[in-house]
């Protein structure tokens, strides 16, 4: 299984340069929408996080957002079912389910692209490289830097710890 790395993290770094976002947080809805893309939010299944439905030809694609969840993930689930728009071809309905068998496991070459997307379009690197200047590494005991920066970035704190470790600036 080979992971698109290069390929998804120019993707993300071209949609930042076209919507010339300079800074955290990024405003992903606005992105999405900017490439055509319908957004919707209701309340559903408390295991749906969200939706992709491709429209092809008669009209916008939309991406269904669970209402109910906290807004930092229905931030993730709009960047993640981008992903799923930008880099998959495929059915007309993708459903994902937060924290299902297939995601949990980290095996679906679809899914670990899609969830790399979300990462490096809401927590692009060389924004982190800039707010973490001077940093070496930070300790996972380090909760307040760590959460101060999903703060500004407007994600979890748990998808900044294992972004973080990604990029090699955070110890275990």
């Amino acid at each position: 299984m080979i992971v698109r790395r290069k390929y998804i993290r120019e993707l993300a770094s071209e949609l930042l340069e076209q919507n010339k976002v300079k800074h955290p947080p990024i405003p992903v809805e606005d992105i999405a929408k900017k490439k055509g893309v319908m957004i919707r939010r209701g309340n559903v299944e408390s295991k749906v996080s969200g939706f992709l439905y491709r429209n092809e030809g008669r009209g916008p694609a939309v991406i269904g957002v669970n209402a109910v969840q906290h807004a930092n993930r229905q931030r993730f689930t709009i960047a993640h079912e981008l992903g799923h728009l930008l880099l998959h071809a495929g059915d007309d309905v993708h459903v994902d389910k937060h924290r299902d068998d297939v995601s949990s496991q980290g095996t679906d070459l679809e899914e670990i692209e899609s969830n790399l997307f979300a990462a490096e379009l809401l927590m692009p690197g060389k924004f982190l490289a800039e707010d973490l200047k001077g940093h070496r590494a930070l300790h996972l005991l380090n909760e307040e830097k760590v959460c101060s920066l999903a703060k500004l970035y407007k994600v979890s704190p748990q998808a900044m710890a294992v972004r973080l470790s990604h990029i090699g600036y955070l110890l275990t």
